[in-house]
């Protein structure tokens, strides 16, 4: 009895829930989805621009000119009359080697210079009279024939003695050691009172001209070939010191390089570069921007606004009509101061997500604000 009461009283309530599931189960198909809200990226409009894509490669320092200070006499040394990394010019006095032994061979050579003018005067004077008597049969031809052959050996001796006097004052002027260039001179290699000779393999102190210095690069031989191929055209050299800081003038390109590398299959690029204030020095290692190809009316994003794909292809975010994203692949070229140029897969005039591209997807509506990091294309 007790069981069929509670069955009669759970049964009128039943309808009344059934109905009031179907009730929800209504209402929540029947509920539209909320609208996403636009999610605001920085944008820029792409448009073509005139770019020179480089290669910045590792390069070597060199001085303009080198010259090695060595004696061509041997001797004492007496004086260094230069500060040691100092400037110095062409001509400028450095060393002095002991001028007394060359001094007295030039006193020597001058005496003897006299000596043979002397008897070139004698020797010429008695052919001069023996012509007339010859003339007149009064001496035989023997006789003056033997006037005139001394006359000749004379001047020949005299001739070798202005020579020897020559040569005796080159090598007192060699007791003068001054500098063949202009530039600035290194360390001295030897002290006053040091004994030198024209054979000795040190240096006595080497100057180094770097008002101008050359940078060595070794570049891949194709692309040694391009900038051949470029010739007048190729653009300036840009110079960076290993802390990246840029030299205040630009080099242009020598190709002094025409052979290459069997090893690495590099060639040697030689730049010019003026030093004003001397900042570059010979053995220091820099980068140089080497100029590769010239492009007219090029495309190019940020770097930043190139993502990469699960397969790791290059792709860009392009907001189109009704500012919604489209994911677009796209082919690179080099990288220019920041910004790859894009070889294939964008137009001019599209735009495309700079900043924000990692919170979009494909149909993502999107809030537009310029983005002013650069100049656009």
């Amino acid at each position: 009895m007790m069981s069929r009461s509670l069955v009669n009283r759970t049964l009128p309530a039943l309808p009344i829930i059934l109905m009031m599931a179907a009730s929800l189960s209504s209402c929540s198909a029947e509920a539209p989805a909320a609208p996403a809200d636009p999610v605001t990226v920085l944008t820029m409009r792409v448009a073509p621009t005139e770019v020179t894509a480089a290669d910045e490669l590792p390069g070597r320092v060199v001085a303009f000119r080198t010259a090695e200070i060595r004696p061509q006499v041997g001797g004492i040394v007496q004086r260094r009359l230069f500060e040691q990394g100092a400037a110095v010019r062409a001509g400028q006095m450095l060393f002095q080697i002991s001028p007394a032994p060359f001094r007295a061979d030039a006193d020597t050579a001058q005496a003897t210079v006299q000596k043979a003018g002397a008897a070139y005067a004698r020797a010429r004077a008695q052919a001069d009279r023996l012509k007339p008597l010859v003339a007149a049969d009064a001496i035989s031809r023997q006789s003056y024939d033997d006037a005139v052959a001394a006359r000749e050996q004379a001047a020949a001796e005299l001739a070798e003695a202005r020579a020897n006097l020559r040569r005796r004052r080159i090598d007192l002027g060699f007791s003068r050691v001054t500098a063949p260039i202009t530039g600035r001179i290194g360390p001295a290699n030897v002290t006053e009172g040091a004994l030198v000779t024209a054979a000795d393999a040190t240096p006595l102190a080497t100057i180094q001209q770097i008002d101008r210095v050359y940078v060595d690069v070794r570049q891949p031989a194709e692309r040694y070939a391009e900038l051949r191929a470029q010739g007048a055209a190729a653009g300036p050299v840009e110079i960076f010191s290993a802390s990246g800081r840029s030299h205040p003038v630009q080099g242009h390109i020598l190709f002094s390089g025409i052979a290459v590398d069997p090893g690495t299959g590099d060639a040697l690029v030689r730049v010019e570069v003026p030093n004003p204030g001397e900042r570059l020095l010979p053995g220091m290692f820099v980068r140089a921007r080497l100029p590769r190809a010239r492009m007219p009316a090029a495309l190019t994003v940020p770097q930043q606004a190139v993502t990469r794909a699960g397969d790791g292809s290059p792709q860009v975010s392009v907001v189109g009509g009704q500012d919604r994203v489209h994911i677009r692949r796209v082919t690179l070229g080099p990288l220019v101061g920041g910004r790859y140029v894009i070889q294939s897969g964008l137009r001019a005039g599209e735009t495309v997500i700079v900043e924000g591209q990692d919170r979009v997807q494909s149909g993502t509506p999107v809030n537009q604000r310029p983005w002013h990091g650069g100049a656009a294309g």
